[in-house]
């Protein structure tokens, strides 16, 4: 009984955790998780109990985890981050997860884009729609688009055309 009752209220921690709304003033400081089966030494998603900087995170990623990243791939990263967050409902940290989660779908396909471009070109979308997004749903949507064969531009002019028609702002 009291195994049942520790698990319960350890699930229940975690589904509270998982509600848990972000400060406005503050981004959560965040980031690990554990090793991605491909061997790569960085972590395979940021976890709301790192410390790491979300944009310093996806640098090391971009750069294989090895030394320091590149300090204009850095300030481009954080500049992207910085203007997603009013167009997502995601925190800077989902974002980046989202982002590295894009990045691996679309490697899968062939495909490479920069961390730092894949947010910039969805935060363009989203603020075409003139609300905020889920980024996670248009990483999605925008991965189908490339399976489906389309080049980025054309894909994030669908996704931008989706999204409008959602709002009926076109």
């Amino acid at each position: 009984m009291r195994r049942r009752a520790a698990g319960l209220i350890g699930f229940v921690a975690l589904l509270a955790a998982c509600g848990r709304g972000e400060d406005p003033e503050r981004e959560p400081d965040s980031v690990v998780a554990t090793p991605e089966e491909s061997g790569r030494p960085e972590t395979a998603w940021l976890a709301p109990t790192d410390r790491t900087e979300p944009a310093l995170w996806l640098a090391r990623r971009a750069a294989g985890g090895e030394g320091r990243p590149d300090a204009s791939e850095l300030a481009g990263l954080r500049k992207a981050l910085d203007e997603a967050k009013p167009h997502f409902v995601e925190d800077r940290r989902m974002i980046a997860n989202r982002t590295a989660q894009l990045e691996t779908m679309l490697a899968e396909i062939g495909e490479t884009e920069e961390p730092a471009s894949l947010v910039a070109g969805l935060t363009g979308v989203a603020a075409a729609s003139g609300r905020r997004r889920l980024y996670g749903e248009m990483c999605q949507h925008y991965v189908t688009v490339r399976r489906a064969g389309l080049g980025r531009e054309a894909a994030l002019a669908r996704l931008a055309e989706r999204y409008a028609a959602q709002d009926g702002t076109r």
